[in-house]
């Protein structure tokens, strides 16, 4: 059974890098108009992909899959149109191959260039959000990729419908069917093996829980693409403007919690505490956001509002702070200073996306400066982490790696360069 699955997706891999030197030639219009066919089958195939995912919303249910995940998990017209806007969107875009990146001529005359180039075979593995399904194809194929999708077992019928779909508009495109593949099974050792066929794969990029990212780390033979978690931490200045505040935090942690880009760790400074719980602590436990506190905080939270809304008000616990909990819950600590808020950032943190709210200008460049993130934000929602909200159409991934990619990966990080030299007969002496 484990051979026959092996010689499978080995030979996925194959017609996988058959396909990548048929895109890496590819032109722009021939891509371009293959993402709109595959826009228009998306919609074309609506009511296929929907029944897909109600089974796999049924499933979650009877699994015991949490609200936040449910909605990570569930497609609606709303959103299937904004995934069919994304890829037109990404059609639009300039095309990243084929770039002059650097140019020069030397004193013999060989004239160097550095060109933009595919990778070459991409592997994705992700959980729960079958979006990405189309997010990761369309943008691979764009900058002329070849993908290997392996999506959670809780959403393999809404992967497959929105796979076949994407197949039907590469065919109207005239391109490959291979270049995009699903992998059709949920069983974990397909994972392995993706991770093992670097005579296939040039990269792999997992997006899901930390565990499946060390599993990915721990069997790639190929460079993996990745951040762990998302712990994205606020903290309100002394400074801040309270009702800017009090907004920035609601969608942080409330717009859509089971988000990596959502608010986890808000940190508040010490003149400012009673003042913030008066209107933006309020606010969030009225949308039953549960609060857990540090001792210095709790003493701090007014005590009318520490009796009404007693329940969802706890004391927090050092793991608190290292908690990615992708749901209606906020650690809450005061620091006495951006100093402070800062040396906590870098201890806690994921390097993922964090923000000051402020009316002081100096503080905010000295936190843009001293957060060493991804992404840095003065007086903003970490939410527009996120490759549409960039300006890249959609996103492959976010990155907290510092080499080759860092933050929103677009179409530009999708690609590597080669150099290619003209010359005229020179030869070294």
């Amino acid at each position: 059974m484990a051979e026959d699955l092996t010689s499978r997706i080995h030979e996925i891999g194959r017609t996988a890098r058959a396909a990548a030197r048929v895109l890496a030639t590819a032109s722009s219009e021939k891509k371009n108009a293959a993402l709109l066919a595959m826009a228009d089958q998306l919609l074309i195939q609506k009511e296929a992909i929907i029944a897909a995912n109600a089974l796999d919303l049924e499933a979650g249910q009877s699994h015991g899959l949490s609200g936040a995940m449910l909605d990570r998990l569930r497609i609606d017209e709303k959103r299937l149109s904004s995934m069919a806007e994304g890829i037109r969107t990404a059609a639009s875009l300039p095309d990243p191959v084929g770039r002059i990146l650097k140019e020069w001529k030397k004193d013999n005359g060989l004239l160097f260039q550095k060109i933009s180039v595919p990778i070459g075979v991409i592997g994705i593995i992700y959980e729960s959000r079958p979006n990405v399904t189309s997010d990761a194809a369309v943008l691979c194929l764009k900058s002329g990729n070849v993908c290997i999708l392996r999506g959670g077992s809780e959403a393999i019928h809404s992967n497959m419908a929105i796979a076949a779909a994407l197949q039907a508009g590469l065919a109207q495109g005239g391109l490959p069917a291979a270049a995009i593949q699903l992998i059709p099974v949920t069983d974990r050792e397909a994972i392995r093996i993706l991770c093992e066929m670097d005579a296939y794969l040039d990269c792999i990029v997992p997006r899901g829980g930390k565990g499946l990212i060390e599993t990915v780390v721990q069997h790639a033979r190929m460079p993996v693409i990745k951040h762990y978690h998302g712990i994205c931490i606020l903290y309100v200045d002394k400074a801040a403007d309270q009702e800017m505040a009090r907004e920035i935090i609601l969608n942080g942690k409330c717009q859509r919690p089971g988000v990596c880009n959502t608010v986890e760790t808000l940190l508040l400074h010490r003149e400012i505490v009673p003042a913030f719980f008066e209107k933006g602590g309020k606010a969030l436990w009225e949308q039953g956001v549960e609060l857990r506190c540090d001792s210095t905080t709790l003493a701090l939270i007014p005590s009318a509002l520490r009796a009404e809304y007693s329940a969802l008000i706890k004391e927090a616990t050092e793991e608190d702070f290292q908690t990615e909990f992708l749901d209606l819950i906020l650690a809450v600590k005061t620091a006495d200073s951006l100093e402070e808020a800062i040396t906590h950032i870098e201890s806690y943190g994921s390097h993922h996306s964090d923000a000051i709210i402020t009316r002081d200008e100096s503080a905010a460049e000295q936190f843009l400066q001293g957060v060493d993130s991804a992404t840095v934000y003065w007086n903003a929602s970490t939410r527009f982490t996120d490759g549409g909200e960039f300006g890249f159409g959609c996103e492959i991934g976010i990155s907290t790696d510092k080499l080759h990619a860092r933050g929103p990966m677009g179409l530009e990080e999708l690609t590597s360069y080669k150099y290619k030299i003209r010359g005229t007969g020179q030869i070294r002496s």
